[in-house]
């Protein structure tokens, strides 16, 4: 994905939780690093939180970076994949 970095990404699957996937990412002309956590009992309705990897930062460009998960399916479906790929099987 064009102007995202991944920097490490994780996903685990239990009966209980379900799929829980974390994905830790630097964006572009971003100050700092991100962490999205991905949560879906079935695997097809996902839910997400979004939050500064180690330290905080401008609340405007996460805002802003919110809006554009929001508004971009394919971006929030390559986060997904990203972490699908790590499932522990």
């Amino acid at each position: 994905m064009q102007g995202i970095t991944i920097i490490e990404s994780s996903m685990t699957y239990s009966k209980e939780s379900g799929y829980v996937g974390k994905v830790q990412f630097r964006a572009e002309g971003h100050q700092q690093a991100y962490e999205i956590t991905l949560q879906s009992k079935k695997g097809n309705d996902w839910g997400y939180g979004l939050f500064f990897l180690k330290q905080s930062g401008s609340e405007e460009q996460l805002l802003a970076f919110e809006e554009r998960l929001e508004e971009d399916d394919e971006l929030f479906e390559f986060f997904i994949a990203t972490a699908k790929e790590k499932l522990e099987k």
